[in-house]
Parts: C-alpha cells; sequence; structure tokens
C-alpha cells in the first residue's frame, strides 16, 4: 500500500490501521455510502465509533433541532456540533490523550424515484488534527452529476472518503487536500461548488484561494464570495432571484467599473417586471482567462483584485466561462428571475466575432439563441474612441456587415440595451492607464478610482504600489 495511495480501498485500511483517528459517521439522504468504505476494507472498529443514518425528519430534529431545510449547510454543521460533542463528552476519558477525535456528515438529495429533483448535497468534517487539540473544520457543498441513483450514491461515498482522508494526513496542505477530493472520481461524475476551511490551525487559509483552485482545477465552472471573504455556494445566492452580472478584469477596479455596474442596475430593474427594489443579485466577476493573462494565476494579483473588489460591497463570482453563452447557462440553472450582462461596447463587439464561436456546430446562431433565451438582456455601456474622440453606443458600433440585420433585429427586440444613464467624466478612465500610474510617487490615478479603492491600494501595497510603475499594458476593454 502506497505512503498516500488513491484508491478509495487502501485509504479507508490506512485509516482503519491508524489508532490516532477514532469518530462518528452521520449520513443522511444516499445511504450510508461513505462509512461503508470503511466497513468493507476491514479493521473498521479502529476507525468508527458510531454510524447513524436519521432519515426521518422528525427523528432527524429530535437529534439535531429543526430546521427550515434539511439539505442545507445549517443541518450539516448542526450535524458536526451535535456528533463531535458526544465524542469528546463520552471517549475524552477513556481515549483522548491519544485518539483525535473526528464527527463526518453528510446531508444529501441524490436522485429520488421520480428523477426531478436537483441532486446535491453539503457534506463536512469536524476534527481534531492531534489529541487533546482544538476542533478543525472543513465543509464542502457537491453536486452529483451522474444520472442513476447507484452511480451517485458511490460517487458521493468516494468524495467523503476523500475528504475524512485529507482532514487526517494533509490537514497542513490545504490545497494537497482540495486536489484529493476527487481520487478515483473525475469532474463527470461529481462537482464541488464551495470549499471552506475554519478553525485556529486554518487561521492563514484565505478560502477566496481555495475558490479559485475549485474553478481553476475543473471541480466547478465558478465560485462565489462575498464582499468580506465569506465563500457562497451559488444556488443559495441565486436561487430564484434576478441577477446582473458585470465581468471585467477589475486591475484595479476603476470609477468607470462601478458607473458601468449602477447604470445596469437602474436600467435593469426599469425594462423588467416583477423586480422589487434591492432584489437584484449584482455580481463582478472575473474570468479564468483574464486571471492567466500572463500564462498562470498570480494569486497576489488575484487577491489583489479581490481585497479593491471588496471595497464595492458587490459578490464576486470567479468563473471558467469566457463564453456569455455558458455564463448565461450557469445562471439559468439557478434561476428563473431575469438576467442581464453588463459589459462595455468593446466587449460586445467582441462578441459578434464570429471567430469566437468556431467551436460551435450551429457558429454565432446557435451560441445567440443559448445566450438570448429566457428574455436575457445585455446592457450595454459606451466607451470614447480615443483615436477619433467620438462616443461609441449601438448607433454607430462597427460590426461585420454580414451581422447588420441580426445585430439591429436584437436591439429592435430588446435583446441588447443600451445605457444612457452614465458620467460622462469617467469615459476616459481605462484600467490599463490607472496600473501604469500606480506608485507612491504619482497620485495621479487616485482620482481615477473610488477613494475606497485608493485608500486599500496605498494601505496594502496593492498592485505595485510601494515599488517602481509596471510598464504600461496594451489596451482592453472595460
Amino acid at each position: 500500500m502506497n505512503d498516500h495511495p488513491v484508491d478509495p480501498w487502501e485509504k479507508a485500511l490506512k485509516v482503519n490501521l491508524d489508532p490516532r483517528f477514532y469518530g462518528a459517521f452521520a449520513e443522511i439522504g444516499a445511504g450510508q455510502e461513505v462509512v461503508r468504505w470503511f466497513f468493507r476494507a476491514g479493521g473498521a472498529a479502529g476507525t468508527i465509533a458510531k454510524s447513524i443514518s436519521a432519515y426521518d425528519m422528525k427523528v432527524s430534529d429530535a437529534i439535531y433541532g429543526a430546521c427550515a431545510r434539511y439539505v442545507c449547510r445549517e443541518r450539516l454543521e448542526a450535524m458536526l456540533e451535535h456528533e463531535q460533542r458526544l465524542n469528546l463528552e463520552r471517549l475524552s476519558g477513556a481515549r483522548g490523550s491519544s485518539t483525535a477525535f473526528f464527527a463526518f456528515a453528510d446531508t444529501v438529495s441524490a436522485r429520488s424515484f421520480r428523477g426531478n429533483n436537483e441532486c446535491h448535497g453539503w457534506m463536512g468534517i469536524k476534527f481534531q488534527s492531534r489529541p487533546g487539540g482544538n476542533n478543525q473544520q472543513i465543509v464542502i457543498h457537491v453536486r452529483m452529476l451522474d444520472h442513476d441513483n447507484a452511480a451517485q450514491q458511490e460517487a458521493l461515498g468516494i468524495v467523503g472518503l476523500n475528504l475524512i482522508y485529507g482532514a487526517c494526513y494533509y490537514c497542513e496542505q490545504p490545497e494537497k487536500l482540495l486536489e484529493s477530493l476527487l481520487d478515483g472520481l473525475s469532474t463527470n461524475r461529481i462537482e464541488i461548488d464551495l470549499i471552506d476551511f475554519s478553525g485556529e490551525e486554518f487561521a492563514t487559509v484565505d478560502n477566496r484561494v481555495l475558490s479559485l483552485r475549485l474553478v481553476q482545477l475543473g471541480l466547478t465552472g465558478a465560485a462565489m464570495f462575498s464582499a468580506r471573504g465569506k465563500v457562497l455556494q451559488p444556488s443559495e445566492v441565486l436561487y430564484k432571484k434576478p441577477v446582473l452580472v458585470a465581468r471585467g478584469r477589475f486591475r484595479p477596479v476603476t470609477h468607470v467599473n462601478l458607473d458601468l455596474a449602477a447604470a445596469a442596475l437602474r436600467r435593469f430593474e426599469q425594462v423588467t417586471t416583477d423586480i422589487e427594489p434591492a432584489e437584484t443579485v449584482s455580481i463582478m466577476e472575473i474570468t479564468m482567462r483574464n486571471l492567466m493573462a500572463q500564462g498562470e494565476v498570480d494569486l497576489t494579483d488575484f487577491l489583489s483584485r479581490a481585497d479593491v473588489l471588496a471595497t464595492t460591497g458587490h459578490t464576486v463570482m470567479v468563473s471558467d466561462y469566457v463564453e456569455y453563452y455558458r455564463l448565461a447557462a450557469y445562471l439559468f440553472r439557478y434561476t428563473n428571475r431575469p438576467i442581464g450582462l453588463a459589459m462595455g461596447a468593446l466587449n460586445l463587439r467582441d462578441i459578434f466575432d464570429e471567430q469566437y464561436y468556431s467551436k460551435l456546430e450551429g457558429g454565432i446562431l446557435e451560441s445567440f439563441g443559448r445566450l438570448f433565451k429566457n428574455n436575457l438582456k445585455l446592457f450595454v455601456y459606451p466607451y470614447i474612441d480615443e483615436q477619433t474622440h467620438e462616443l461609441i453606443t449601438l448607433d454607430n458600433l462597427q460590426v461585420p456587415p454580414a451581422l447588420r440585420q441580426l445585430f439591429g433585429y436584437l436591439v429592435d427586440r430588446g435583446c441588447i440595451v443600451q445605457l444612457t444613464d452614465f458620467n460622462r467624466e469617467y469615459l476616459g478612465i481605462y484600467s490599463h492607464d490607472v496600473l501604469s500610474k500606480i506608485g507612491p510617487h504619482n497620485t495621479e490615478w487616485e482620482s481615477m478610482v473610488p477613494p475606497a479603492v485608493a485608500a486599500v491600494i496605498k494601505a496594502r501595497g496593492l498592485f505595485g504600489f510601494a515599488q517602481s510603475p509596471p510598464k504600461k499594458l496594451q489596451r482592453t476593454a472595460v
């Protein structure tokens, strides 16, 4: 058996034969698929203190307390807290000096008999990394992608086993733990769209970085976190909500980024019906392609962008959906309410580049069919041409001659909406120009960004503020 096997059976056996780890398993919704691996591997008495499945809602409430929903993070954390407390109360006296206790739990909605439910679940482990140590916790949210219940149960069992193994042996290597979650699986079977480490031993772990890694490794197409840096589960944020997404580089956030988002939100609420004030989820999105502009992800640069975005109060999304129709499909998964995508006119011009859709059999027509279904709208922010100083709007945006009638049709139908309520003074601001000016001996850039953004850049030395100004970058879209 390898020092760190990837085979599920070998992993389970290694944990069973290690006298340091001992705990409880509480699984609801897809059978006891995780604990089953430990029973099958042999030597399970060395690991399993208790295994429980509280399927009945009244039984579950009696054990863990009442809960509005049973497949949610709140229920999972109640399960973890209850089971680990019992471990410590019942077992510390007899073996606490030599044993690191853990409680593993999951609450899952696997494929139902009718087959019309969302197949997802919450899974986590609360554990001591050493005998007598304080509790640490890891929580993940999974989506099961197999089409039948048995396959979903199998995949769920493997990812849960991998989580337990990672907590036992990769506690000091969070990224290694994350990478190991799909040992014995593939991204065609399981999606992990949230991972959250907490506890004093994970005090230096930035869950935003791990969210980025989920996307980078293909474990999910998109990850989200709040302005405060808390990781978010996308379906809980987006479910049945109107959504407005503004894509950008945000290197750094400038006045034009916020003006675009604000103007788009005002127009979005004007042209769509059945939206309550402050109901819309407004998201700032960064694509992986944008983050990998230099060939690989610079984590310092990513965190700099995240820190300045935090000052705006917006929810942040990191996605691998370069094509807008793929982003739209992701949003359609979670909501049937109005969706808007806000962008600069330069970005809209790129959307009408047919080479953009070479991978689709139906080309640009197929992509637009996917993009504009469900009444999705594009909200377009103008720009000033740096050569001619002309204001570029939908009226004079140059698109290929063969696509002009299609462009006109989409505008006339209201699929593409011109933003008119904007601050013209901001149109001359480009992030590449701001970035080239950032430095302790130049204050010109400070007027190009919101005061809170300037303050955090200077306080934390972001974007090379404490260094020599970088070389001027090529022009990019807003």
